[in-house]
């Protein structure tokens, strides 16, 4: 008599193989959630947006907080409530050095015909403010520094240089908030820029323009040949500083012209 033997059953504690991922899952993980808004990335911070001349920007929170070389806390908006027609911010890489001591001394010696028409000129750059303090004593300079060391506002302006640098370049704004000048340039070109935009924006009358006109002469260069020599500065030359002295006095000139003679029409 045969004897059968029974089967053994299969052991029930076999795992069973994972799950292999979708490709939908994974997709889902890199796609922004729908929410998001355009321009800003996951984590909330939003990129700058470039600026163009003709704009106009909402002052208020423009560009941040920055402070002057004596430590006093301001921002544009203040700068431009303070102005009577608008503000021009001049940016330089490093105070001290041969061409931000050149563009200084241009935007010095150019201040009264520069501002003839209500505008208030301001350096900026990354610089502590016992370096903008020390630039500012040593050159004379008659107008504010602004001191920007996490590069906010420049970095607004659309003249910040990756990844910490400063691009030499000139911003001008009006008191409505418009954009009259952004743009990146040498030392003379910054001036002539501004230059410019003020004879855009126009003069008042032919008082201003005396005062300019006089102002070019009653603002010499300050700079010592001897002392620059030491520090290995450059300063401007004299048939630059005086090309470009007359072209700006000129183009105030010929606007006040124009709308003293729009007056009598």
């Amino acid at each position: 008599m045969v004897e059968l033997r029974k089967r053994r059953e299969a052991p029930s504690d076999i795992p069973e193989p994972p799950l292999k991922k979708t490709m939908s899952a994974t997709k889902a993980k890199s796609e922004p959630e729908p929410n998001a808004k355009a321009g800003s990335s996951a984590n909330g911070a939003s990129k700058t947006k470039a600026i163009k001349v003709g704009d106009i920007i909402e002052l208020e929170g423009f560009g941040g907080e920055v402070e002057t070389q004596d430590g006093e806390k301001t921002n544009l908006k203040k700068l431009v409530d303070e102005s009577r027609t608008g503000v021009v911010l001049f940016t330089y890489p490093k105070a001290s050095t041969p061409g931000c001591t050149t563009q200084a001394c241009l935007f010095r010696d150019h201040y009264a015909p520069l501002t003839a028409t209500g505008y208030s000129i301001f350096g900026l750059s990354t610089d502590s403010p016992k370096s903008n303090t020390t630039f500012k004593t040593k050159q004379n300079l008659p107008y504010t520094l602004l001191c920007d060391p996490k590069a906010t506002l420049i970095s607004a302006i659309g003249l910040k240089k990756p990844p910490k640098g400063t691009t030499r370049g000139v911003f001008v704004v009006s008191k409505t908030g418009k954009i009259e000048a952004a743009e990146p340039g040498g030392p003379a070109a910054t001036l002539e820029v501004v230059g410019k935009s003020i004879q855009n924006a126009g003069v008042s009358s032919s008082e201003n323009v005396e005062k300019a006109s006089g102002g070019v002469e009653r603002y010499p260069q300050h700079v010592e040949a001897n002392d620059t020599e030491r520090r290995g500065e450059a300063t401007p030359s004299k048939g630059d500083t005086d090309g470009v002295r007359a072209e700006v006095a000129a183009e105030v000139a010929d606007t006040a012209q124009k709308l003293d003679e729009g007056a009598e029409d």
